[in-house]
């Protein structure tokens, strides 16, 4: 009972705020306020995922079926507010939340059953480090959690790639082509698998994970992501 006296004490003198606009929170509301929620600029990727401008980005560069994002992407807007907050300012409880969020939209579009795997884009060990956690792999988890699916870290990133900022889709392509390996082969064969990623541009940071699992015989790949641009 102190413990929770003490809770409600913090919670007067240091309130949560949403994540985006920074008003408190309410009790029932964590990370993002019930406003911000219902202004997130959703995508319905989900209801043509094999036929959009998203899939058309990797074309050529890896066999994926299904191509879909949660979130507009568009620059200094909400999306990029979310990406910033969970990429640099600690916020791994909002990727798991909004993975969450978008599994339980995809899971309400007959979703469940889908894929066998989620599997993150890892970071390589030396940014783990610094950032304390993988951004992508805590949104596979609340992916994961939504959709009563098993997330995996199948894929292992050997080599510290530069920012893929500012460099062409041929630059990136080169940039990611080798540096993704396959952690346990096995569970990879025959597998429907859906490759989680916090945001697409070109698509070939995806593309080479893609790439690197498809050599070891999947059923399927497809490709889900928090926020992408046209």
């Amino acid at each position: 009972m102190r413990f929770n006296y003490w809770q409600d004490f913090l919670s007067l003198v240091f309130p949560e705020t949403c994540c985006i606009c920074k008003r408190s929170l309410f009790p029932f509301e964590d990370q993002l306020c019930k406003i911000c929620i219902s202004r997130l600029p959703l995508t319905d990727y989900h209801l043509l995922p094999e036929n959009n401008d998203l899939k058309t980005k990797v074309l050529g560069l890896a066999p994926v079926d299904k191509v879909m994002a949660y979130l507009r992407f568009s620059k200094s807007g909400m999306s990029q507010k979310i990406l910033h907050q969970i990429k640099y300012k600690n916020k791994p409880a909002l990727a798991r939340l909004l993975g969450q969020m978008y599994g339980t939209l995809l899971k309400e579009n007959g979703y469940q059953e889908t894929w066998d795997l989620i599997v993150p884009v890892p970071l390589h060990q030396k940014k783990y480090r610094l950032r304390g956690y993988n951004q992508s792999e805590e949104l596979a988890k609340g992916l994961a959690s939504a959709l009563e699916i098993t997330p995996a870290n199948l894929l292992l990133r050997m080599v510290p790639t530069q920012s893929q900022t500012n460099k062409s889709r041929m630059e990136r392509w080169e940039n990611v082509s080798d540096v993704f390996s396959v952690v346990d082969p096995g569970m990879v064969i025959n597998k429907k698998i859906v490759i989680v990623d916090d945001v697409m541009t070109t698509g070939a940071t995806l593309a080479a994970c893609a790439q690197t699992l498809q050599a070891f015989h999947p059923q399927s790949i497809d490709l889900a992501v928090l926020a992408a641009g046209k």
